[in-house]
This record gives structure tokens, C-alpha cells and sequence, in this order.
């Protein structure tokens, strides 16, 4: 893990939308890190101490045997860890696809899009997590002459192999634009998704599929994941498949996670299309249901999308809801729709296996680190990892980017707007 920001340094900064500017770059601090605890149990075991009298007319013999007292120390396997991945917003608006194009074109025109090169400064961070998922917010098509922009999109189905390729494990695709191009891109998302052995949740080609828990590997532990939203732009799903596209409703998400409980969940995340858009803080509606959720014991980690602003880390008790992301790749910026627009984040979510007084295993959320990204609409929607190209500056005596430092500010003051105990979360500074 590198140098980190950490929690107590920004609480209760607020969430505005004004950019900040600061003249001087923040100490560096690097954190502490401890190996997994290793579960020991010590047992004893001892013969017992007996005399024997032997006697005959002249001589008595006693014999003794000797006491022995052995320590036995059983190491039990070391406590599972992993960690989970997420990011914002992913939207093929026309200018995002353009970039990829033309990066096809450099790479010598093989493929017709290319969208590895706008994710090189973050894919290794994706590809290191056990399991990172990304939020897909439209479908995809493979018919370059059906491929559009807002309002109604249609990516490119070379975004999914890419997306792969950059160490993608799993996508949510339950969003307000799920049904921009009706049942059959939603089939053809579904498709090209397969191909590409891209697991999703969130769309369903049968109410089979739609009731099937989506189970995830990380690092040995078995993750179920469910999407949701709120709703699709207007557009109704066909009275005969309603499942086509996950409604966000509570008691639907609850038996869902109760499915992935009993299909060998261990660690479940609803991943919810939510809130209002442009806006940083939780409506009092994320707020409810977020409450709702979480005290169902089959669920046990939210993380939300679609305002694409960075909203705050809280708790519920004592697991984590990430009520929203912020954009991740898209085209949108101050000019068209709101301060931060361009600000992103990736969370990273440590888990941790516990075990109880009866022997029982149980997995939970013990830490979340944020790294901050930016969307550098100027050099070809590449996505930034704010923190690192910061400390590069530092390092080469340059004065960092004015708008890099600013996202940075904002998405810390935002991600921390909640003001939790020190210990549970922190923003990167720098690279690993």
C-alpha cells in the first residue's frame, strides 16, 4: 500500500462544488501494515507419574517412571483476505468512442476501437485487486452502424473485451440507460458481454437468469454480487419480462441476497444505480434504504452509482455503503453539467475472514482505500490516477497540474463527508 491521506486530516470539510486550489502539495505519510493474524491453538499432554514396590526376603526395589510433559503448538491455515474493486461511471459517450478510434488507428488499425490505452494509468491497480467490478452504463452493440451517443447509447462491443484486458473480472449493468436500445440491447449486450467471459449482474435474458446469484472468486472467498437502479430514463420493460433489468426494490435486492447466501456467499454487495444526479450528497432516500439494507444480515456492503459526482463513504453499524462513485470514463465536464464531473474514484474494500467463538468462519469489510481519478478530456479521455501523477510532479520538482490538485481536494473532501472513526478510511497521496 503506498502513502495515504488519512481520515482524521479532511473530516467534516463539507461536500461543495467549488474547486480547490491549494498552494502548497500535503505531507506525505507512509501507513503501517501487519500480516494476516494466524489462528494458534496449544495443547498438553503428560504420562502419569506411578511407583512400583518390588520386595523379596532381602531386598525391596522400587521402580519409578519418569514423567514426560510434551507441547503440541497446531497452526491453523492463516485467516482468507482479499480485496475488492470498484469504479465509477462508464459511459460510451460519442467523444469516448471517437478517442478509442483514433487509439485503433495508432495501434495500426487491426481493431476499430481501442480503449486500453485511455485506462494505462489505473489498470494496474484493476488488475491487481481479487476481483474488480465496473459499472457499464449502456448497452453494447457489435453492428458499428448501430453504435450512438446521449441520449440513447450503444457502445461498441470491443469495450468488453477491453475491458477484460485491462483486468476486469465482472461488471453491474443495471442502469437508467439499460434499456436505451429496448429488449433486443439488452440481449445483445448480454452476448457480447459472454463472449468476452465478462460476468455481469444486472440485466437478464429469462427470469431463470434473472433469478440466478452471481457468484465472484476473490482470493478464495466466494463474493455474491447484485445490481439494481432505480429506474430506466422512462423507458417501461415489456409487461412480459419485467426482469429484463433489475428494479431497485428493497424486498426483490433482499431476497436476492438471500439467494447468494444460500448458493455459498460469503460476502455479498449490491451494487445500486441510485440517488440524483449532480448532486454529492445522499438523498434521504439513498439514506432509507441504505438503512433497509443493511441491517438485513444476507447483505453486507452497498456501492452506488449515477450522480456522477463522488458522494460520501458512511456505515451502517458496522458495514460500509459507498453511496456514489462518480464518473470513471465518460465526456462530461463543468461546461455541460456540473463541478467534479470529470472526478472519480477507485475503492478499494479489504475483506477479512473472522473467526467466532463456535468455530464458525464469517467474512467482513475491514478497511476502504480511495485512489482519486480524472477524466483528462484534453489528451484523449484518458483516466487519471490523480495522486500519482501528483507525487510525480512533486518528485521531478514540477508544480503539479492546478485542475489535478483541485479533483484531488474535492474528491478527499467529498469521500470523507461523513466523518467516520480514524482507522476505517483513507485517500491515496501518491502511487503504491
Amino acid at each position: 500500500m503506498g502513502a495515504v491521506f488519512l481520515l482524521g486530516v479532511l473530516a467534516g470539510c463539507g461536500d461543495g462544488d467549488e474547486s480547490v486550489t491549494p498552494t502548497t502539495i500535503p505531507t506525505w505519510t507512509a501507513p503501517s501494515s501487519s500480516a494476516p493474524p494466524v489462528a494458534t491453538s496449544t495443547s498438553t499432554s503428560s504420562t502419569t507419574t506411578t511407583s512400583t514396590s518390588t520386595t523379596t526376603t532381602s531386598t525391596s526395589t522400587t521402580t519409578t517412571s519418569t514423567s514426560t510433559s510434551t507441547t503440541t503448538t497446531i497452526t491453523q491455515p492463516p485467516l482468507r483476505t482479499a480485496t475488492l474493486l470498484f469504479t465509477g461511471d462508464l459511459i460510451p459517450h460519442s467523444p469516448v468512442v471517437a478517442a478509442a478510434e483514433r487509439m485503433a488507428v495508432e495501434a495500426g488499425g487491426v481493431r476499430s476501437h481501442d480503449f486500453r490505452p485511455l485506462f494505462a494509468d489505473v489498470a494496474d491497480r484493476i488488475a491487481a485487486a481479487d476481483l474488480a467490478v465496473c459499472h457499464l452504463e449502456a448497452p453494447l452493440t457489435d453492428d458499428p452502424s448501430a453504435i450512438s451517443g446521449y441520449p440513447r447509447f450503444n457502445g461498441p462491443s470491443g469495450l468488453a473485451d477491453d475491458l477484460v484486458a485491462i483486468g476486469y473480472d465482472a461488471c453491474s449493468t443495471a442502469s437508467n440507460h439499460a434499456l436505451d436500445k429496448g429488449w433486443m440491447g439488452v440481449l445483445a449486450t448480454l452476448a457480447i458481454l459472454e463472449a468476452a467471459d465478462l460476468p455481469q449482474s444486472g440485466m437478464a435474458a429469462s427470469e431463470v437468469a434473472a433469478a440466478e446469484p452471481l457468484l465472484l472468486d476473490a482470493a478464495g472467498i466466494t463474493v455474491g454480487f447484485v445490481s439494481a437502479t432505480f429506474g430506466t430514463n422512462g423507458l417501461s420493460r415489456p409487461e412480459a419480462t419485467p426482469w429484463i433489468v433489475a428494479d431497485l426494490e428493497v424486498d426483490s435486492l433482499r431476497a436476492s441476497a438471500r439467494r447468494a447466501r444460500e448458493a455459498g456467499a460469503e460476502f455479498v454487495v449490491l451494487g445500486l444505480h441510485w440517488g440524483a444526479e449532480y448532486r454529492t450528497s445522499p438523498t434521504a432516500l439513498q439514506r432509507e434504504q441504505a438503512a433497509t439494507l443493511l441491517a438485513d444480515p444476507d447483505i453486507d456492503l452497498i456501492v452506488g452509482h449515477h450522480a456522477h459526482v463522488v458522494q460520501p463513504i458512511d456505515r451502517v453499524g458496522e458495514e460500509f455503503v459507498v453511496f456514489g462513485l462518480g464518473n470513471f470514463l465518460t465526456n462530461q465536464s463543468a461546461s455541460c453539467c456540473a463541478v467534479g464531473t470529470q472526478d472519480g474514484a477507485i475503492v478499494e474494500v479489504e475483506l477479512q475472514e473472522k473467526i467466532g467463538a463456535g468455530g464458525g468462519s464469517t467474512v467482513v469489510a475491514r478497511y476502504v482505500i480511495v485512489t482519486p481519478t480524472r477524466v483528462d478530456r484534453s489528451d484523449d479521455h484518458r483516466v487519471v490516477d490523480v495522486a500519482a501523477a501528483i507525487e510525480a510532479s512533486v518528485d521531478a520538482d514540477v508544480a503539479p497540474d492546478a485542475d489535478l490538485v483541485g479533483s484531488w481536494y474535492r474528491t478527499a473532501e467529498r469521500i470523507l463527508a461523513a466523518e467516520l472513526p480514524a482507522g476505517l478510511l483513507s485517500v491515496r497521496m501518491g502511487a503504491d
